[in-house]
């Protein structure tokens, strides 16, 4: 349970810190929650986007549904995209891109890149309808998630603890602990339209399927990425596999269900 609220707490900014102490440990072993934050981060665009679209045209609501996000994160994951981009934009040997991530000033490469994943996400939200756009949303939070945190599990990490921008290294986890978060990650797809009251949200089909190939493909070529240039991830690394994987699973909605 601790791990999961130091989840939690390293991934939005509820307060929870307000009402509970987690002991640094938990801490280190957050990889497998990650997708279950998915649910919260999920929801919270996914709630966002349907009330404001009740009272409001679709593509501000939309833009209201990634304001909501962006607030309820705090922008970490932002940050490590444009922190990311910057690095590996940049960088021409693993000291430089590892130096330039540490950077907290943004350069031309992580302002293009933020422009063009803003771009990117409300478009796919905007391509959505609000029958579909419930799951799909929620499905594209906690798999990207789960994606990362596989990925992540199988990389050492690129700097020194000491170098950590946290002073967190995330222990490893043996594969067959993700079973049980895999199952949760498909969790949207089988069981909401089972029941009644939820079934107008529901996709009402398994399209959506051929779809999740895509961030799988994504976080695997970023695993290859990450490991040749730097032997490894950053915090900065995970925002942005993040965000990448995401919008990898969008564009595989998006391209499935407008065949």
């Amino acid at each position: 349970m601790k791990g999961f609220l130091a989840a939690v707490m390293m991934l939005t900014r509820l307060p929870l810190w307000r009402v509970v102490s987690i002991d640094k440990r938990y801490f280190t072993d957050v990889l497998m929650y990650w997708p279950l934050v998915g649910y919260l981060t999920g929801c919270v665009t996914a709630l966002t986007l349907w009330g404001a679209s009740l009272v409001m045209p679709w593509l501000p609501a939309c833009v209201l549904a990634v304001t909501a996000r962006l607030l309820f994160t705090g922008a970490m994951h932002e940050d490590g995209l444009a922190d990311f981009l910057d690095g590996f934009g940049g960088g021409t040997s693993k000291e430089k891109i590892l130096a330039i991530m540490k950077d907290p000033h943004i350069g031309s490469y992580g302002t293009i890149g933020l422009v063009v994943y803003f771009f990117l996400y409300v478009s796919f939200l905007y391509s959505l309808d609000m029958p579909a756009a419930w799951i799909l949303i929620l499905s594209a939070d906690i798999f990207s998630k789960f994606c990362t945190s596989v990925m992540i599990n199988t990389l050492p990490y690129a700097r020194t603890e000491e170098e950590a921008k946290t002073k967190v290294v995330y222990k490893r986890n043996p594969l067959w602990a993700y079973l049980p978060i895999a199952v949760s990650a498909f969790v949207p797809l089988f069981v909401v339209k089972g029941f009644p009251l939820l079934s107008a949200f529901a996709v009402k089909d398994f399209r959506i399927l051929p779809a999740l190939a895509f961030p799988v493909v994504a976080s695997f070529c970023l695993r290859i990425y990450m490991k040749k240039k730097i032997g490894g991830y950053t915090g900065d690394c995970c925002g942005a596999s993040f965000l990448i994987t995401e919008l990898a699973c969008y564009s595989g909605m998006v391209i499935v269900y407008c065949l």
